[in-house]
């Protein structure tokens, strides 16, 4: 095996999975408005409805910087509500507003949307994700 072909790459099978992936969520979430950074970010949300931006930021794996202009426009469309904590003032609390929970139930069918598209099965998919998150874990720690 050619260690430097292209075709051999894991990291490469991993990016041109990643960005057909990309390319489905868009066509999927066009319709709720979202982008997938954004998405991410109401996942999060719908899963806890309040964290702080550090908290966001841990779970995402995305630093602030990243972050504040997402949730700026997240902010800007309604869907979510940004303020100071009031125990920390330097803290940054997010929450859902009534028209972010409620972009939850048109989300639901994005999961299955996704799933169909991959062409695999759904404990071939679980398989995957878990394979791919121990991968993370060990590069992360590889990179340290």
């Amino acid at each position: 095996m050619n260690a430097l072909l292209l075709d051999n790459q894991v990291c490469f099978a991993v990016h041109a999975a990643s960005r057909a992936l990309d390319g489905v969520y868009r066509r999927e979430l066009a319709e709720l408005g979202l982008t997938y950074p954004q998405y991410l970010v109401m996942l999060v949300l719908w899963e806890r409805e309040r964290v702080t931006v550090k908290e966001l930021g841990v779970a995402l794996r995305l630093d602030s910087g990243t972050l504040s202009p997402l949730l700026k426009r997240l902010e800007a469309a309604g869907f979510v509500r940004r303020e100071r904590s009031a125990s920390d003032e330097r803290s940054v609390l997010v929450r859902l507003t009534d028209k972010g929970t409620e972009l939850r139930q048109a989300a639901v069918r994005v999961p299955g949307r996704i799933l169909e598209a991959t062409g695999l099965e759904m404990g071939e998919l679980a398989d995957l994700r878990r394979t791919l998150s121990r991968m993370t874990l060990s590069l992360t720690e590889a990179a340290s």
